[in-house]
């Protein structure tokens, strides 16, 4: 398979410069870079202090402007296919072209001249095109590298995530009603089919929030056959609009794997009503979900449960770089998890 065709089904080669972690990992190694240079001069650690301060106006334009100049050409990519070529040519020229524009600019500046007498325009702009190509590369092979990782995320996840227990316990559920409610037998057996083909399917694809909520919904409502009315979830998503919840695209199995967690350590335990709570907003550009369950503090739940979180970790951190963040921990009598992630990859 061409690298072309690769592309037309995976995610745009051009750096995701919306991304907090890529546009800190380029600007870092920008500066970093532009000190070496100047150190590698030999001058006092002064001067070269001195005159770092004085190129990083130059730097810093430049990098900034090509950064969220990329951001925007990304986004586009996405909405319309372009050939992997034509895409990495992009990327070198469009931060030689901001360059180009920003040292014309500046070189009709007395106050620029006589600042930087001796530096030369040319070689700004060969090497902003020498270091596109160059952060280009970087992030299209640390991508391709990932890919195996978030397969193997993948399988780690199933293998946290696909209880035995659940299984058996769904289908001597559906047994159970055959003969007195077929029906309900039918919807469970229906359920769990839309359960486990969603399960199979591969967790790179994301999907919308409405979807995922659907799909837990439909996996409580198997459990609830089984626990009874000791099953109580309380859905509150009143700072979320359903146009939002139907536009937000999020990765797929992301909140059904944590509602398993709270109904194997929260409710199983339970003699009694346990109410598992389920809190969805949205502020600005960021997603927050927060999941509380009763904890029992004589439940074995350390190796399981922090198996499975993690696992939310580690595909959250594939994904979404630093911008995503998963917190989890008692407080007072409730094990509680929060999930924080961009509305928009």
């Amino acid at each position: 398979m061409t690298s072309d065709k690769m592309n037309s089904i995976g995610e745009p080669l051009i750096p995701d410069c919306c991304n907090l972690g890529v546009f800190s990992r380029i600007l870092i190694s920008v500066n970093l870079l532009g000190l070496f240079v100047l150190w590698s001069r030999g001058d006092d650690w002064r001067l070269v202090l001195q005159n770092f301060l004085e190129s990083a106006m130059l730097l810093e334009t430049i990098s900034l402007c090509s950064l969220l100049a990329l951001c925007g050409l990304r986004r586009l990519a996405m909405r319309f296919p372009m050939s992997a070529w034509f895409q990495r040519l992009l990327c070198c020229m469009l931060p030689t072209a901001i360059a180009s524009l920003i040292m014309v600019y500046l070189h009709m500046q007395d106050w620029f001249l006589a600042g930087f007498p001796k530096l030369n325009p040319l070689f700004v702009v060969a090497a902003t095109g020498v270091l596109a190509l160059i952060f280009q590369q970087y992030f299209e092979l640390r991508t391709r590298a990932f890919s195996p990782a978030l397969g193997e995320a993948k399988l780690q996840a199933l293998q946290a995530r696909i209880r035995p227990h659940f299984l058996f316990n769904s289908l001597n559920t559906a047994l159970s009603l055959i003969r007195t409610e077929p029906r309900r037998a039918e919807m469970v057996l229906e359920d769990l089919a839309d359960l486990f083909r969603v399960l199979m399917r591969d967790t790179r694809n994301v999907t919308s929030l409405q979807d995922e909520i659907r799909l837990c919904e439909q996996y409580l409502a198997i459990e609830k056959i089984r626990l009874g009315e000791r099953l109580h979830v309380t859905w509150d998503k009143e700072k979320i609009s359903l146009k939002e919840l139907n536009e937000i695209e999020i990765p797929s199995l992301l909140l059904q794997p944590l509602l398993e967690n709270a109904v194997h350590y929260g409710v199983e335990p339970s003699v009694q009503q346990a109410t598992i709570s389920v809190e969805i907003r949205r502020h600005l550009d960021k997603v927050d979900i927060r999941i509380c369950n009763p904890y029992h503090a004589d439940s074995n739940m350390v190796s399981g449960n922090q198996m499975a979180l993690e696992n939310i970790r580690q595909r959250l951190s594939l994904l979404y770089d630093i911008e995503a963040q998963i917190q989890y921990g008692v407080v007072g009598e409730y094990f509680e998890v929060k999930l924080h992630f961009p509305a928009k990859r």
